[in-house]
């Protein structure tokens, strides 16, 4: 056996962020090594090392992932040279037991903290930082091309992260950031890309070839909503009723694969494998008092109806933001005759917000939905959301690695 000189770790400076339900680790584009500066194989297998991937434990014990979809991301931050935009936001997904980092959407739970981890890192003007009252920070969304505002708490100068603002799925109150997604259709592409707010769809052979009905919505992210009772569920799942069950799961990305080929994201079902960002896959029925997986009490009164979403193969402990926009452009939609399915759960007709339940509690999101030339448009979609900084300071990574 030859001898060989260890491989020495280089330290890159990172910041440890919670944003909504979700965790990140934070980067400025300058920091990073030079050969991860640009998009590519270095990039990624610099960022895989320092979350823990792949894992075949499916642990991350070797990272600062925490092996869940919503702990196992990245973020690269960069002053933007955007128009009339201060920071440009990069995401990206890492798969706990692949060797692969998803590009392919945004994070909408970690947008909320991209404004203050921006402000802490120096990349927001200062002359657009009040001394005290709400930062405005402009975020350019490098993944999906779109403007995200988020409203930064500011206090003598310095970020407000500490309050008593609540967000159902974490577990301690900080302070509030709202959150608005402007446009996020392309004017020129379909929110609805079938073009109908309700299709006719074919289930793969693991649900019998069972023909449903699906709403298919690119908005936030591209999302398949169907009715829980055609995949035999109730809508008031928890992740234990779900993520245990290998079986269900590999019959849930069948679903998932299917709904990509039907809305045109795909050729082939194959295909989705690359792709376990995108789309998303999610179940809705009519409002149900259930308990949380807190033990908190969710009435049905408090709500419009009820959500359940997959994310990177397992059901999410909350809701995705991204999702949530999505949830919220659906909800909003109603051409006065028919609505898409979130809408019919939520009780239909004209809507301008819903609040709904995820298998943490719930989340209120508004929306406004037009229809401009026979297309459908999603103008603006907000929610509020809370982020803290967790940890400052430097990830190690052996040199070898990328």
């Amino acid at each position: 056996m030859l001898n060989t000189k260890p491989k020495p770790q280089s330290p890159t400076p990172a910041i440890y962020m919670r944003g909504g339900t979700s965790k990140g680790v934070f980067f400025k584009l300058s920091d990073l090594p030079e050969s991860c500066q640009t998009a590519g194989k270095a990039r990624d297998n610099f960022l895989m090392r320092v979350i823990g991937s792949p894992d075949p434990y499916g642990k991350q014990i070797d990272g600062l992932g925490n092996g869940s979809s919503s702990t196992s991301k990245t973020v690269i931050l960069s002053k933007s040279d955007m128009p009339d935009h201060d920071v440009n936001y990069l995401f990206g997904q890492v798969s706990i037991n692949k060797p692969m980092i998803d590009w392919g959407g945004n994070c909408g739970n970690l947008t909320a903290a991209v404004g203050a981890c921006a402000i802490h890192m120096g990349l927001i003007d200062v002359n657009r930082i009040p001394e005290n009252g709400i930062c405005e920070v402009r975020i350019w969304q490098q993944n999906i091309k779109k403007t995200i505002i988020a409203y930064i708490p500011i206090q003598d100068g310095q970020v407000v992260e500490t309050g008593n603002f609540e967000l159902d799925g974490v577990t301690f109150p900080a302070a509030e950031v709202k959150v608005q997604f402007l446009d996020p259709v392309d004017s020129d592409s379909e929110m609805f890309p079938t073009g109908n707010l309700v299709d006719d769809f074919t289930l793969p052979p693991e649900f019998d070839s069972k023909t449903i009905e699906a709403t298919f919505i690119n908005a936030g992210i591209p999302t398949i909503f169907v009715r829980a009772e055609d995949l035999g569920f109730t809508g008031i799942e928890l992740q234990s009723d779900i993520n245990g069950d290998g079986e269900l799961l590999s019959k849930l990305e069948a679903v998932r694969a299917t709904g990509g080929v039907a809305m045109g994201l795909f050729d082939h079902v194959s295909e989705a494998e690359k792709s376990g960002h995108i789309p998303k896959l999610a179940w809705v029925a009519k409002p149900q008092s259930y308990t949380a997986s807190s033990g908190k009490v969710v009435e049905a009164d408090d709500i419009d109806l009820v959500v359940r979403a997959m994310s990177m193969g397992q059901l999410h402990h909350a809701m995705m933001g991204t999702a949530a926009v999505a949830i919220a452009a659906a909800a909003t939609t109603n051409d006065g005759q028919q609505g898409t399915l979130v809408n019919e759960a939520a009780g239909g007709g004209q809507l301008d917000s819903v609040t709904f339940g995820h298998p943490s509690g719930t989340l209120k999101v508004g929306g406004k939905t037009e229809l401009i030339n026979g297309k459908w448009q999603a103008k603006k979609v907000g929610m509020s959301r809370s982020a803290r900084r967790i940890m400052v300071g430097e990830v190690f990574v052996p040199v070898d690695c990328y």
